[in-house]
């Protein structure tokens, strides 16, 4: 009865809270890159006299949603399964993120964002 107990009772809040609190640093991070990158296409774009291209605005949206979109799906995954498995997906999570914000840096820079 104990091992079933331990099993369904998952990681203690405290455990989920400080792996959630540590990795949410890094997801804010990821997320406030975002609303300066943002800003300064945004800014960029009105100074040559143009604007951002809609692509370019969905793509610049999304680096601002997608860490925080990813992490809370991390913690709801991980926070009943072990702690390991939490710092997991953060992990993963985090890499995705990163993927991400590389393909709208690449598609930023090569491709013409402003009309």
């Amino acid at each position: 009865m104990t091992e079933e107990h331990t099993r369904r009772s998952g990681t203690p809040g405290w455990v989920v809270a400080t792996i959630s609190g540590i990795a949410g640093l890094f997801y804010a991070y990821a997320m406030w890159a975002g609303v300066s990158y943002l800003v300064v296409m945004a800014q960029t774009a009105s100074a040559a006299g143009g604007s951002l291209t809609p692509f370019a605005w969905i793509a610049m949206v999304m680096t601002i949603a997608l860490p925080v979109a990813l992490f809370v799906v991390a913690v709801l995954l991980g926070r009943r399964a072990g702690w390991w498995r939490l710092a997991l997906y953060l992990v993963v999570g985090l890499g995705v993120v990163a993927v991400f914000w590389l393909n709208a840096q690449a598609y930023t820079t090569t491709q013409v964002v402003f009309q």
